[in-house]
C-alpha cells in the first residue's frame, strides 16, 4: 500500500503564508498577530445605573507591548526583529499602575442618555488570566448605552476587540467601528430590544470575518513559536 507523501516543511510554511496574505483584509504586515482581545459587557443586578466592562488581552505579549508604550517597562523588551520579551511580572507591573487605569478609561467609554458615565477601575488580581473590570456609573438606570472601545488601537489601528453582552449581543470593534449601542437593564424597552436584535444580527455578519482571522492567527502563532524555538536552540552552547 503506497505511503502518504509528506509535504516538505518549507512548502507548508509557504502555503500558510500565502493563505494569510490572501485572507487578511489589510496588509499582513499591518495586522497584529495573535488571538483578538475581548470585552465582556454586563449590567449590575443590584445597581441598575452601573455597567461593567471586563477587558482581557489576546496574549500576554500585548501586555508587555502596552507596558512599554506607557513607559512602565524598558524599551528593550521589544526586540529589533519584533519579538516580545515577556516576563511574568509584566502583568503585575501593569495592573498596579495608575497610568494603566487612566489608559483604560480613555480607550473604553460609556454614554447613557447622552451623558458620559464615570468609570472606576478595579485593580486586577490576575490581569493576564482573567482581565480587568471597569465599572461605569451613569446618571440613572441604564436602558441602553453607547460603548466605545479603542483598546490598543494606538499601538496598531488593525487591532480588533470581540465584545459580548446581554441576550447574546455581540460586536467586533475595530477600524471604522469603535462605537456600538448596547441594550442593558432587566426590562429593555421596544427600542432597546431592537438594539439587541441588531446586535445579534451584527454578530452573524462579523463572524465571517473573525473566524478566518482566528484561524490565520493560530497558524501564524504556531509558525512564530517554531521560529523562536529554533533561535533558542541555536543560541544554546553545544555540550
Amino acid at each position: 500500500m503506497p505511503s502518504t507523501p509528506r509535504w516538505p516543511r518549507r512548502v507548508v510554511i509557504s502555503v500558510a503564508f500565502t493563505l494569510t496574505l490572501l485572507a487578511a483584509p489589510v496588509p499582513a504586515g499591518a495586522h497584529p498577530y495573535g488571538y483578538p482581545q475581548t470585552v465582556t459587557i454586563a449590567a449590575d443586578a443590584t445597581r441598575p445605573e452601573v455597567v461593567r466592562l471586563t477587558w482581557k488581552a489576546g496574549g500576554v505579549d500585548e501586555l508587555t507591548v502596552l507596558g512599554v508604550r506607557l513607559g512602565l517597562l524598558p524599551q528593550d523588551r521589544v526586540l529589533l526583529d519584533g519579538a516580545i520579551s515577556f516576563q511574568a511580572s509584566d502583568a503585575t507591573v501593569l495592573a498596579s499602575s495608575a497610568s494603566f487605569a487612566t489608559y483604560l478609561l480613555q480607550q473604553m467609554t460609556v454614554t447613557s442618555d447622552g451623558h458620559a458615565c464615570a468609570g472606576t477601575v478595579d485593580t486586577p488580581s490576575d490581569l493576564a488570566g482573567s482581565g480587568v473590570d471597569v465599572d461605569y456609573l451613569c446618571a440613572g438606570p441604564i436602558g441602553a448605552a453607547r460603548i466605545e472601545v479603542r483598546m490598543l488601537s494606538d499601538l496598531d489601528p488593525a487591532y480588533q476587540t470581540v465584545a459580548t453582552g446581554p441576550w447574546g449581543q455581540r460586536q467586533v470593534y475595530g477600524p471604522g467601528r469603535y462605537a456600538h449601542d448596547w441594550a442593558l437593564g432587566d426590562a429593555p424597552s421596544a427600542s432597546d430590544a431592537g438594539v439587541a436584535d441588531h446586535g445579534r444580527a451584527t454578530s452573524w455578519k462579523v463572524a465571517g470575518s473573525v473566524g478566518p482571522l482566528l484561524l490565520i492567527a493560530a497558524v501564524v502563532t504556531l509558525l512564530r513559536r517554531q521560529v523562536r524555538r529554533r533561535r533558542v536552540a541555536r543560541a544554546r552552547p553545544s555540550s
